[in-house]
């Protein structure tokens, strides 16, 4: 059988923070009243909160609450005036029956301090039945021979009341032939006879007319009436006889309706109508009168209603028997009942707390449970258990009373509502059960802070990306519940470059959602390094950190930046010699370009964009050395213009163009022979012919100091370039090593092709020195982003065969 209960929450939890040993207190002592049955509801009975040492007021902040198992509740607290009153009409004899002493036994649960006082109350019986009898009137037959002295027992009346209100005294109305004897029976009643003073004569007088009078002794008295008449009757000398003087029968209480108990047997030897024998009941109590029926023929005894050994164990009754002439015997019987277990347990909550922290400790007490079985012995003895995976046990105390306890410390993360289930078993057999359900919360408290999803984040994103986009977003769960799981994102505060990080970067609170709050520049700063707070809203809160790495990807935002040839920077052009006698795939010069992007963003090509001679001079597609294609020929221009593009491989792809002058010859004297070698136009226009004149002895005259403003220009080139290597690096020095090509290769290449001059009085042994090159080119690799590794690595070209070349300046 399973019970639900809906069980009431209180808003303070001070019941469950109790130790054992209060309730062991619970019956230190007993409080005892006394009240008079069939008072109005609300009748004082006692002042409950003066024996409890309390104030009126204190009866409602403390929790005093009356608890009693199974029955109506006949008393109430009345939290005004701390009285003890009736909660209705009380009838002692539906209380008790009989028993002399009626007492209602029930208890004051304390609840802050968790006590149990008992209480007794006496109901007091006031004079409120009537004795009655069974019957309103009794006939009978005598003999008109019977001897005088003959006693006829008399149905005894019934008083529900007690003691002195009790049936006390029988009256007998006066005639000449019958008088009243009452005998004290064994059980303590009292036993009307009618006794025969004088023969009877049925000639004189056929029937008798007596009334029998029951009173009590209450004030005001009441009484009972019983008409009794006495038929005369012609001779009969034997009464009915019982084959037994004392019947006595054991039946279970789950007989079924309309089973034979039970047969009386009496005879009578005599004939006729004098030998009919007839059965009937006699002194028997009215309430068992309508459980069992009586065959007045066959003397069959059967139940008509159930038998309930928890309302009686033994059922007594007299049994008449009479004949047809009036003469009668009497016999007793005796059924008693069987318990059988036919009642399960009863299962009561008498406080129970519907919510607890989970941060209580164990030991903590859930609910007082109360158990009782109305049936007796085995049947009746009872144990009280929970299921074994639960976190809480069940601790007997007196009285049949237990108290639900947790066992450890609860976590709501773990489990958040408990249903527990009660169950009270008998040792009846078969055995019944009775179930009852008790369900908990687990309150949260701020216990667990919140969890980010990885140890440690890192995310790539698109350098240039616009201000105020969303770049990443964390997530942190917290397993507490309402406001202690409630997220609150932060940044942890540091500095980038020299910045705050909240110039850089924001979150959003509530989503975790990273806002770059500028555009990122791939060649200031490769990624961004960032600690992440997810605090959550308890008292105290509860906080965890997680990294964040960030790393940029290199766009396509810088042109190749042509590093040699440079432009002069003193308004002089500058000029390549090749010599006439380089063969094919000689070394004019090389184009040295960087580019600050990484990756295949900075891998460059080289390509011959214009030439003032197509196909006499080639560019490597990737180390960008200017190389002669074919061998020169006397019919190519001393003076060639080349035009090279640098190009990167970024998506869309950037470049940049440089100009080179290439003068054929041997050496300077060469060059400036050459030059004033000229043919001589055969044009006979004489004005053409002077021009020319003029123009060779003009350079004539100006070698001499033409070699020596070369020599200081050499010089001042040499140191120009210096700087001008030293200020190139300076620039770079904020771009990483792996967003160009080898600055320090670059640099020992442009060393090698620094020029010594030297100049002798005769111009015939001037001469320049052309050291042989030694350069290095440089790749670029970028990792993938996938393995979150931004690094470049140089590699080294193959050094190139030696081959001369030089530059000189003109002024």
């Amino acid at each position: 059988m399973e019970i639900w209960v809906k069980l009431p929450g209180y808003s303070g939890l001070v019941l469950l923070v109790l130790f054992l040993g209060l309730l062991l207190e619970a019956r230190a002592r007993k409080i005892r009243y006394s009240v008079p049955e069939e008072t109005e509801e609300g009748f004082f009975v006692g002042n409950i909160a003066k024996d409890l040492g309390l104030q009126p007021q204190e009866l409602a902040e403390r929790g005093v609450r009356i608890v009693s198992r199974g029955r109506t509740q006949l008393f109430a607290l009345n939290l005004r005036s701390g009285s003890l009153v009736t909660a209705g009409r009380i009838d002692r004899e539906e209380l008790c029956a009989q028993i002399e002493q009626c007492l209602v036994s029930f208890n004051i649960l304390v609840e802050d301090k968790m006590k149990l006082f008992p209480v007794e109350v006496e109901i007091m019986d006031i004079n409120d039945n009537t004795p009655q009898f069974q019957l309103e009137e009794l006939e009978f037959k005598m003999n008109e021979l019977t001897t005088p002295g003959t006693r006829i027992p008399l149905p005894s009346g019934q008083d529900l009341d007690v003691g002195i209100n009790s049936l006390q005294s029988y009256q007998l109305s006066s005639n000449p032939h019958f008088s009243l004897d009452v005998q004290q029976g064994a059980d303590g009643f009292q036993h009307p006879e009618m006794v025969l003073q004088s023969p009877l004569d049925r000639e004189e007088e056929a029937v008798h007319h007596l009334l029998l009078t029951a009173s009590d002794g209450g004030n005001p008295g009441h009484s009972g009436t019983l008409r009794i008449r006495v038929q005369v009757v012609d001779a009969n000398d034997n009464p009915p006889e019982f084959t037994q003087s004392e019947y006595h029968m054991s039946v279970p209480e789950n007989v079924p309706l309309g089973t034979r108990l039970l047969t009386v047997k009496a005879t009578d030897p005599d004939e006729g109508a004098n030998g009919e024998v007839t059965y009937s009941f006699h002194n028997i109590d009215q309430k068992v009168a309508q459980i069992f029926q009586l065959d007045s023929y066959t003397g069959k005894i059967s139940n008509k209603e159930p038998l309930d050994f928890e309302e009686y164990k033994i059922y007594p009754m007299e049994i008449q028997a009479q004949d047809g002439a009036g003469l009668m015997s009497r016999t007793k019987v005796l059924i008693k009942v069987l318990d059988r277990n036919d009642n399960a347990p009863e299962v009561t909550i008498t406080s129970v707390t519907t919510a607890v922290p989970e941060n209580f400790p164990p030991e903590t007490i859930i609910a007082f449970i109360n158990v009782h079985d109305q049936d007796s012995g085995d049947n009746g003895h009872t144990t009280c258990s929970i299921p074994e995976n639960l976190p809480f046990k069940l601790e007997k105390l007196d009285d049949n009373y237990y108290r639900l306890v947790t066992e450890r410390t609860l976590d709501r993360e773990l489990t958040s509502r408990y249903n527990i289930t009660v169950t009270a078993t008998d040792q009846g057999t078969p055995t019944l059960s009775t179930e009852m359900h008790i369900s908990l919360q687990v309150t949260d408290i701020n216990d667990n802070p919140p969890a980010f999803t990885q140890d440690s984040y890192s995310t790539c994103i698109p350098e240039n990306n616009p201000r105020g986009a969303s770049i990443f977003s964390v997530t942190a769960h917290d397993t507490d519940s309402d406001e202690n799981a409630r997220v609150i994102y932060s940044l942890v505060e540091d500095t980038i470059q020299g910045a705050p990080l909240s110039s850089y970067v924001s979150i959003n609170a509530d989503t975790g959602v990273l806002y770059a709050l500028r555009s990122f520049d791939y060649e200031q700063f490769r990624d961004l390094q960032l600690r992440v707070t997810a605090r959550d809203s308890g008292d105290p809160p509860l906080s965890s950190n997680v990294s964040v790495s960030i790393f940029l990807l290199d766009q396509n935002d810088n042109t190749p930046q042509i590093l040699y040839p440079a432009l002069p920077t003193d308004g002089s052009t500058g000029m390549e010699l090749a010599p006439r006698s380089a063969e094919p795939g000689y070394l004019v010069t090389k184009v040295v370009a960087v580019d600050r992007d990484s990756g295949q963003n900075a891998w460059l090509s080289y390509r011959l964009l214009k030439a003032s001679e197509p196909g006499l001079f080639a560019v490597g597609l990737h180390t960008g050395e200017v190389r002669t294609a074919r061998a020169l020929l006397d019919r190519d221009a001393l003076k060639q213009s080349l035009v090279v593009a640098v190009q990167d491989h970024g998506q869309p792809p950037l470049s940049a163009t440089v100009s080179l002058t290439v003068a054929v010859a041997d050496s300077i004297p060469d060059l400036l022979a050459d030059l004033g070698n000229l043919e001589p136009s055969v044009d006979p226009d004489d004005s053409s012919l002077t021009l020319y004149l003029v123009v060779a002895v003009a350079a004539v005259s100006c070698v001499f100091l033409a070699f020596v403003i070369m020599l200081l220009a050499l010089r001042l080139r040499r140191w120009h370039t210096s700087r001008l290597l030293q200020a190139s690096g300076d620039r770079l020095e904020g771009v990483p090593a792996s967003h160009f090509l080898g600055v320090d290769g670059v640099r020992a290449f442009l060393q090698t092709y620094s020029h010594e001059v030297s100049l002798s009085s005769d111009s015939r042994k001037s001469h320049l020195i052309f050291p042989q090159p030694n350069y290095a080119d440089t790749l670029i690799s970028q990792e993938s982003c996938e393995k979150k590794d931004f690094l470049s690595a140089p590699q080294s070209l193959p050094e190139d065969k030696k081959e001369t070349f030089s530059q000189v300046t003109f002024l």
